[in-house]
């Protein structure tokens, strides 16, 4: 191990400690009951400290990515939701009333919510107390945001552990850490004897064979078709040998894939000709069953698929069992089998797999060499030893904190963060709801039967649903699902286009919808096509957008052609390849853009002769074009048409002034001050912020803000439109008083404005960097 890295000297004097003036611990990560690695290392790291220093009270704080979440046991005292970023910020203030006196946080991307794994950063930065953070993934070519949020991390940390000097290499060359707070401690793991594989092998009835194994949650990634593929050529040489898998399926593959890899592989053995040689075990086993799997093992092997794995637990343990290895060169394995301790074949190399096994099998001598050597380089990864070296690197970040105060901690100053924000409440949402769809209007905050559903508000409704998605909130599902197969019904096959109106009764009232119910469906099914991963939902949605685009290009209405760019721009976030969409959302940007100019004079920067309503949504099209068309006439044009919308609806006191919908307001004509409508207001966030996020302005923030704040009572009348106790939102703002009717269309407008500032505010303060 390299001085600078792991400081010898330092830890010398502390790891073989058995107290420690540390008391109380906290361990963030997956844990157990949860099926993954991570959880399984956070458990047996969580449980080594507390064995061996008895003075020292370690607590568990997992992250969630199911609603019901875990059986966890009593160690457990606060569990993160995955994508709620109000649950990391919770929890640091849980730690820091609750005397913790250290964080051992475990880190991985895919592990918590926010983009790369940003929310943690949430947490990480309203923590008091010292934090060393254990890396399970370092990557030799991240993305924009991984760079970011692993730099973060690693500034927030008082400590940084990896478990290979690969690891520290990079954490050095590429993310510009500072060696002396690295410190390279091999991952952990049980100790067991040295003993002769045939001793266990009749508890699974392989007695008399010669055992290969792997073992681990399966997934594409695991390359165990190779070994299969390798299984012909090697039964020639050794007719009794068989190949022992052990694991159950990754859940998340399971819940995106169901079982497709496992069947994939149990094809190719019959395709082999060898399916009476492999056998899987399909289940996640205990730790006393993991060894005793692990014992019967002639040759253990990792035939993975990517080298750039810094870690492997499952590779450790075999390792440190005294096995025999076989593996595919990614990082870890290229480290650790080093020096005799095993040996390497490609990638995907069946052929050079077969010989790399024939060659040990035939050469015993060989192998039990190679076994010794492997056992004797684990004697130092044993839980005993590693809690030490654990408890060693916490002294150190404990006494290293006492000389100065982190930076990190993050004012919500007015200029970024003008305000909080309402709860989220879906109550009156829900009751707007039935079977069927979202009903249109309501009398007061009860629904109103007699005048059914439309397209647009159930579109609408899809929308909302997206975002509380994007944002963990786990009710959206079911709702998701009622509001796509209105949009499904109303889609007409004859005509090819979704009609709109329906009445109680479920009798549709029309052929055809209007131009922006079309539009407004499209932006919805692009938006939920983007964000979404939940394979019934896109592919019914990706259907409905298919066959209901071309015809959008028939329609006339400026509003409908905005409402489509915007949801082909979300689609094409994703499906950026999709030749036709792009052609489509081309062809209806060009069209608003030569509109633009057609009106545009130097007192009306306009798009038509009238401003009349959901104007800001023109403006808010061009600005999703200006990233995909080349050129900066559509930022230009959107801009400089917002900021004159803005400065319009702007009143001397400086709260937000919607063009009134009782005569609008026509170039050279009288504007109407009122009705005030929630759609404008919505319309007008959802611009700004579409303008913040193009040019990173913060003026487009508060802008945004501004047309929000008019929902909560800034507004002419000084009146609130969003009725906190019912969830809803008022209808509009009349001259004299508020209309007091809660429709869909009003508390949509309303949610939909809150759930895009809320993923806005949490953006900014998953990836504002810190001062370095």
């Amino acid at each position: 191990m390299r001085a600078g890295y792991y400081k010898n000297e330092r830890l010398t004097l502390t790891q073989m400690l058995t107290s420690s003036t540390i008391n109380r611990i906290a361990f963030i990560g997956n844990y157990l009951p949860r099926q993954c690695g991570i959880a399984t290392f956070t458990t047996d790291l969580c449980e080594a400290v507390a064995s061996h220093y008895d003075g020292t009270t370690c607590i568990a704080v997992p992250v969630n990515d199911i609603e019901a979440g875990y059986p966890y046991p009593t160690r457990v005292r606060f569990e993160l939701v995955e994508k709620d970023i109000n649950s990391y910020r919770r929890a640091a203030d849980f730690l820091n009333i609750n005397n913790v006196d250290l964080v051992s946080l475990q880190f991985e991307y895919g592990i918590f919510g926010g983009r790369a794994g940003s929310h943690i950063l949430a947490l990480l930065r309203g923590l008091r107390m010292p934090i060393v953070t254990t890396l399970y993934t370092i990557l030799k070519n991240p993305d924009s945001d991984q760079r970011r949020v692993l730099e973060e991390v690693a500034a927030l940390s008082d400590r940084l552990v990896v478990m290979s000097e690969r690891g520290a290499d990079f954490l050095r060359d590429i993310y510009n850490v500072s060696p002396e707070k690295i410190d390279l401690i091999p991952h952990g793991i049980p100790d067991v004897p040295f003993v002769d594989p045939s001793f266990n092998k009749d508890l699974f009835g392989v007695e008399g064979k010669t055992v290969l194994l792997s073992f681990g949650l399966l997934s594409s990634s695991k390359g165990y078709e190779t070994v299969i593929s390798a299984m012909p050529e090697m039964l020639k040489r050794f007719p009794d040998l068989v190949y022992i898998v052990v694991g159950v399926t990754h859940p998340h593959v399971l819940k995106n894939d169901g079982e497709k890899y496992r069947l994939s592989l149990q094809w190719l053995a019959q395709e082999k000709g060898v399916e009476s040689n492999v056998i899987f075990y399909n289940r996640f086993v205990s730790l006393e069953e993991l060894v005793e799997f692990i014992s019967v093992a002639d040759i253990y092997i990792t035939p993975y698929l990517n080298e750039a794995q810094i870690t492997s637990g499952t590779l450790a343990y075999t390792l440190g069992a005294g096995k025999a290895v076989v593996s595919t060169p990614y990082w870890y394995a290229e480290e650790v089998l080093s020096e005799g301790r095993g040996v390497l074949f490609p990638f995907k190399d069946s052929a050079a797999l077969a010989e790399q096994v024939i060659s040990l099998l035939d050469n015993e001598s060989d192998r039990h060499a190679m076994r010794k050597r492997a056992y004797m380089y684990g004697r130092t990864m044993i839980w005993s030893e590693v809690a030490q070296r654990y408890m060693a690197s916490f002294e150190w970040a404990r006494a290293e904190r006492r000389h100065y105060i982190p930076a990190g901690l993050i004012s919500k100053t007015l200029d970024k963060y003008p305000g909080e924000l309402p709860a989220i409440n879906l109550e009156h949402m829900g009751l707007l709801t039935d079977s069927t769809g979202i009903f249109q209007h309501a009398l007061f905050s009860v629904p109103n039967y007699a005048h059914g559903y439309t397209t647009d508000d159930n579109a609408r409704a899809l929308l909302v649903t997206v975002l509380l998605d994007s944002l963990g909130n786990r009710k959206w599902l079911a709702l998701a699902t009622c509001y796509l197969a209105f949009l499904g019904f109303a889609f007409n096959e004859k005509t090819n286009r979704f009609r709109n109106y329906m009445d109680y009764q479920r009798n549709w009232l029309e052929d055809s919808g209007s131009d922006d119910s079309h539009g407004r469906t499209l932006m919805a099914l692009g938006t939920l096509l983007r964000h979404s991963n939940t394979p019934s939902l896109c592919s019914m949605a990706g259907s409905l957008f298919e066959h209901a685009l071309p015809a959008i290009l028939t329609t006339t209405s400026p509003r409908a052609w905005a409402f489509a760019i915007i949801g082909i721009h979300e689609y094409s976030l994703k499906f950026e390849g999709d030749r036709h969409a792009n052609q489509v959302r081309d062809e209806l940007a060009g069209r608003l853009l030569r509109l633009y100019h057609e009106n545009r004079t130097d007192t009306w920067c306009w798009f038509e002769q009238e401003l009349s309503y959901c104007n800001a949504v023109l403006p808010h099209a061009l600005l999703t074009c200006a990233k995909t068309l080349p050129g900066k006439s559509m930022t230009d044009a959107g801009l400089e048409s917002l900021a004159w919308l803005a400065k319009l609806q702007k009143s001397d006191e400086g709260h937000f002034v919607p063009i009134g919908s009782n005569g609008f307001y026509k170039n050279g004509g009288e504007r109407a001050r009122f009705d005030q409508q929630p759609i404008e207001a919505q319309a007008m966030t959802s611009a700004c912020l579409e303008a913040f996020k193009s040019t990173g302005e913060n003026d487009w923030n508060k802008e945004a803000r501004r047309a929000f704040d008019w929902f909560l009572g800034r507004n002419d009348l000084s009146l609130t439109l969003y009725d906190p106790t019912t969830g809803g939102c008022r209808d509009g703002l009349h001259s004299d008083r508020l209309n007091e009717n809660q429709g869909a269309e009003s508390t949509l407008a309303f949610l939909q404005s809150l759930l895009e500032l809320r993923l806005i505010e949490q953006s900014q303060l998953s990836m504002e960097t810190i001062p370095k």
